[in-house]
């Protein structure tokens, strides 16, 4: 007969272990480092942000406020669903899951962190709207806004709870967070565009407020009381998805490796996907045609990479380098929809090779739709910049279409990495050793980016675009995109190792 023990004494037994295999002082250690690094890091950047959560002066308007206070509620459940928001760590998740103990016990710590952290992150949000959206000195009522997205994150961890128990409203709730994310930055964009809603008549009484404050805090004490009752109803298979998630999380950090969450990503996508094929036409490439029918498959990211067009109009006030760096960061993003295949076949060399395919022509296959989606990007970002006279006059269209073998030879060779080499030799600064294979690894594609030199030094310049400036950010483009193709592929090989 198998019967419950405690948590707490199996997880004391489990400590007592853990530390008779550890060196003297070795906890100690690693605390003192954990606070001296927040320490220097705090001291470090404590004036940046400042500066984004309490400015000197608020400059936000109302219709800002509220798309921010949109765009950080959706963002935020978000990313409570896709970290469970219940998980275990992963020894505990392979020992004690399945263990006779109490599922409520062992759940409960994680529960704990979690609204912790949903409370801290909601709080951070009510915080930032207050510092750039009221005026100085700050109303009593409005005072109260951070413990109003404390309460709000809170309500956001409860919901993502019985969203991760497979509710038949699970994928109804990811469909709204990503609206009201949409909703909250096309306000973003509305209020650089110059738009505004009226102007508050004033906030109501500080006292009323506070009372509907405790209310709701009490309301969400009672539910997060009855979710910890049901902490047992969690499907394991959830539970376990939730820890895979954190441990990846965790092993990119410590190792640096950001390509563990990239396959992650990809393989969860893929996995709960039906799909049916239809053949193209058999005169186009083998491999451009795997990219389109990946295209075709993917419509939600699409239409993100389409909306996302509009987010450089947030920096129309900022010098004009950093809005052209944003606009030729944005084509990386659109042309890596589909250099997923690029990493698969970079990993498997022997597929090129039952193909009767080289290294080359296999990259210039798979440069034609990262191409075409960078052009279509770059366009479009452009012909709204200047629609909103954030650009002087000129063919802004056709700079964007010159600018698609720049993103297009990003996106590729960022792709084509691979794992960070740790083998390489440090740097050594005054502030300690630092390591080049993540400093190459994090540029690699963004280097590429220098192709686009010459739409950043019209756009610094704010002066008309003539046919002349197209056709020079044309020329260095393809010749680039040449350079790069002959540089790192051959006709006699199928590695594309970059």
């Amino acid at each position: 007969m198998t019967t419950a023990v405690s948590v707490a004494g199996v997880r004391r037994w489990v400590r007592r272990t853990q530390s008779a295999h550890k060196e003297r002082g070795e906890t100690l250690g690693n605390f003192y480092f954990a606070v001296l690094f927040v320490a220097i890091v705090g001291g470090m950047v404590h004036r940046q942000l400042a500066a984004v959560f309490w400015p000197a002066s608020p400059h936000a308007s109302a219709l800002a406020g509220a798309g921010l206070a949109l765009a950080v509620t959706g963002a935020l459940y978000l990313v409570l669903r896709r970290l469970g928001p219940l998980s275990l760590s992963r020894p505990a998740t392979s020992w004690l899951l399945t263990a006779p103990v109490s599922r409520r016990r062992l759940l409960l710590p994680s529960l704990w962190w979690a609204t912790v952290a949903a409370a801290a992150a909601g709080a951070l949000g009510g915080f930032a709207i207050l510092g750039h959206t009221v005026t100085r000195p700050v109303p009593d009522a409005a005072a109260l806004l951070p413990a109003l997205g404390a309460l709000t994150g809170g309500g956001l961890l409860l919901v993502a709870l019985g969203a991760q128990a497979d509710r038949w409203w699970s994928a109804r709730s990811d469909d709204l967070a990503y609206l009201l994310l949409a909703a909250g930055l096309a306000a973003l964009v509305t209020d650089a565009a110059g738009a505004a809603l009226p102007a508050m008549s004033g906030w109501p009484p500080a006292p009323t407020l506070a009372a509907v404050v405790t209310a709701l805090a009490l309301v969400a004490v009672v539910f997060w009381l009855l979710a910890a009752r049901r902490l047992e109803w969690t499907p394991n298979d959830r539970i376990v998805e939730a820890s895979k998630t954190a441990g990846t999380l965790a092993d990119s950090a410590f190792g640096v490796e950001p390509s563990f969450v990239t396959e992650m990503m990809e393989r969860r996508y893929w996995a709960r996907r039906r799909l049916r094929s239809r053949r193209l036409s058999p005169r186009i490439p083998v491999l451009t045609a795997q990219d389109l029918l990946m295209v075709r498959r993917r419509p939600r990211r699409m239409l993100w990479l389409a909306g996302a067009t509009t987010l450089p109009a947030l920096l129309s006030n900022a010098p004009g380098w950093v809005l052209a760096s944003a606009v030729l960061v944005g084509g990386l993003v659109a042309g890596g929809v589909t250099t997923a295949s690029v990493r698969t076949d970079a990993g498997n060399p022997w597929m090129l090779r039952m193909l009767g395919l080289s290294s080359r022509k296999a990259v210039l296959h798979r440069l034609w739709v990262p191409g075409v989606l960078a052009a279509l990007w770059y366009a479009a970002a452009l012909i709204l910049l200047r629609s909103l006279g954030d650009l002087p006059a000129g063919p802004w269209w056709a700079l964007g279409l010159a600018l698609g073998p720049v993103g297009a030879v990003a996106a590729v060779r960022k792709a084509r990495t691979g794992f960070v080499d740790n083998s390489l030799l440090p740097l050594e600064t005054p502030m300690g050793s630092l390591s080049t294979g993540p400093l190459l690894a994090a540029i690699a594609g963004v280097d590429v980016l220098l192709l686009g030199l010459p739409t950043v030094v019209q756009i610094a310049q704010s002066e008309p675009l003539t046919w002349t400036g197209v056709v020079v950010q044309a020329g260095v483009g393809i010749f680039g995109a040449r350079a790069y193709l002959s540089g790192t592929t051959a006709t006699d090989r199928v590695e594309l190792s970059d």
